[in-house]
């Protein structure tokens, strides 16, 4: 029951924070109107979101591996709320800059501790998928759901919304089991060391960089791609763009799944998953018919789930003497992708194709992870493998 409620509040914060990722991104175009500015500068406001969000990767997982995950992870929560409560004062584009920067602290802080607490808490890799697929499809269901309640509130809706998310998240971490003492004053006497140096963990991060970092560029543009060039309605764009992330609720757990039952095909399931975002990618660059952009937006829903477990796993098994902080590192790299992603695509839209030839750079950069694919031994395979004879013993 304990590591139920411990995977319930990681989950939970995950949610919260993969909210944030997407919230401003499905009503771009509106944002824009109602702040008086353009779509480049609508795309500012993830940026600043995740400037924080990356710099606090590596510093959210040394303070997890001293202080305790679900004790940094509440403090993320709380930054979330209170910053997303700031940016409702007004629709003021440096205030809405600057309360999207703060709530990246919180999202960095959130995501990283969360993760660390189902691991720690005794999660098994399905339940590290889990909660990876529930932190994307926060940013998927944000898709989904704010375009109808911007229709009802106007601009607040992606800060009310996230307000709301982040407050169940609270309330379930609050529910849910304390730190374990014991690992948490073990992990502070060993503090890490060489993290930036250490090149084994080069390319699990290239992967998620591509898994997470590009889904989460195309799901912050995907909507405006489709009303423009497919010829849906706000809405519908919005429900076909969010299956570029909230499909994350299956497809990482079945990469936790894979990695626990099946660590020798683990290799080969994470390659079809990136050549999967490139045929999807370049699916919903055509647009037309709607039913290609749907398998469009599936394929990329694959391609952003499976990888996350192997690349947590085999992260938190390279670097023992501090785990949090290796997947700490890991996830920077897909927060540097939408740092710089996100605003570059936005001016795509202002060049020929509209949008269009962003979305084949994207393509390319899939094929470019696929080349840098991870060995099974990175991707946590062997650890894997080892935990599934001893139960098996």
């Amino acid at each position: 029951m304990n590591v139920r409620l411990a995977v319930a509040g990681g989950c939970a914060a995950g949610l919260a924070s993969g909210w944030n990722i997407s919230n401003t991104g499905a009503v771009a175009q509106q944002l824009a109107k109602s702040y008086g500015i353009g779509l480049a500068t609508v795309g500012l406001f993830t940026t600043a979101l995740f400037v924080m969000h990356l710099l606090l990767q590596v510093p959210a997982g040394k303070a997890s591996d001293r202080f305790g995950e679900r004790r940094v992870s509440l403090v993320g929560l709380v930054l979330i709320v209170c910053f997303n409560v700031l940016a409702l004062a007004s629709p003021d584009t440096a205030l809405a800059l600057v309360a999207r920067a703060l709530t990246g602290v919180g999202t960095g802080l959130a995501f990283v501790s969360g993760s660390a607490y189902v691991r720690v808490q005794g999660g098994s890799p399905f339940a590290q998928g889990l909660f990876g697929g529930v932190a994307l499809a926060g940013g998927g269901l944000a898709l989904a759901i704010v375009p109808p309640v911007d229709d009802a509130i106007g601009w607040r809706a992606p800060f009310v919304t996230a307000i709301v998310v982040g407050a169940v998240g609270l309330v379930a971490l609050a529910a849910a089991p304390r730190d374990v003492e014991r690992t948490r004053h073990a992990r502070a006497e060993h503090a890490p060391a060489g993290i930036f140096r250490d090149a084994r963990l080069y390319r699990l991060a290239a992967l998620y960089a591509a898994s997470l970092g590009l889904s989460i560029v195309i799901g912050n543009w995907v909507v405006t791609l489709l009303h423009r060039h497919g010829g849906l309605s706000k809405g519908s764009a919005g429900l076909v763009g969010a299956l570029t992330l909230t499909l994350g609720i299956v497809t990482r757990p079945l990469g936790g799944w894979i990695l626990r039952e099946r660590p020798e095909r683990m290799r080969v399931a994470v390659a079809g998953s990136l050549a999967a975002g490139a045929v999807g990618t370049v699916a919903l660059a055509v647009a037309q018919p709607v039913p290609l952009a749907i398998l469009g937006a599936a394929l990329i829903g694959l391609a952003a789930g499976i990888p996350f477990a192997p690349s947590f796993t085999g992260a938190a098994l390279t670097r023992p003497d501090a785990p949090a902080t290796a997947v700490g590192f890991v996830n920077g790299a897909a927060a540097l992708v939408t740092l710089v992603g996100t605003p570059l695509i936005g001016l795509t839209f202002s060049g020929p194709g509209d949008g269009r030839l962003g979305f084949g750079i994207l393509a390319a950069a899939w094929v470019g992870a696929l080349l840098l694919l991870p060995s099974a031994t990175q991707l946590g395979a062997r650890g894997a493998t080892a935990a599934s004879e001893s139960r098996s013993g």
